[in-house]
């Protein structure tokens, strides 16, 4: 004896395929980024952390040099860029 379809079934099986399709046509109009581009974005994600770090580190020895003061700028200075920095990378990298 043959069974008839279930048209439940056939709902799940229509509605995956049509799923598939979307993400298919989703990822032709927009497609990944290439390598090239990923590498050109962890490149200024760097220099966003390390200009910072180094602009307060020299602002901290120049001062450290003016007062004679040993470390007493650089240290402070060079964490203040450092947070500067992560948090400017993070602004960036949380644009919308």
């Amino acid at each position: 004896m043959i069974t008839p379809p279930d048209p439940q079934k056939e709902d799940k099986l229509a509605n995956a395929a049509r799923r598939s399709a979307d993400r298919a046509k989703a990822s032709l109009e927009n497609p990944e980024p290439s390598l090239g581009a990923r590498l050109g974005q962890i490149g200024v994600l760097g220099w966003t952390i390390v200009v910072p770090t180094l602009l307060a580190l020299a602002l901290g020895r120049w001062l450290d040099r003016e007062f004679a003061t040993g470390i007493f700028f650089s240290a402070p200075l060079i964490i203040i860029g450092v947070i500067f920095g992560f948090w400017s990378a993070w602004k960036w990298m949380r644009l919308p």
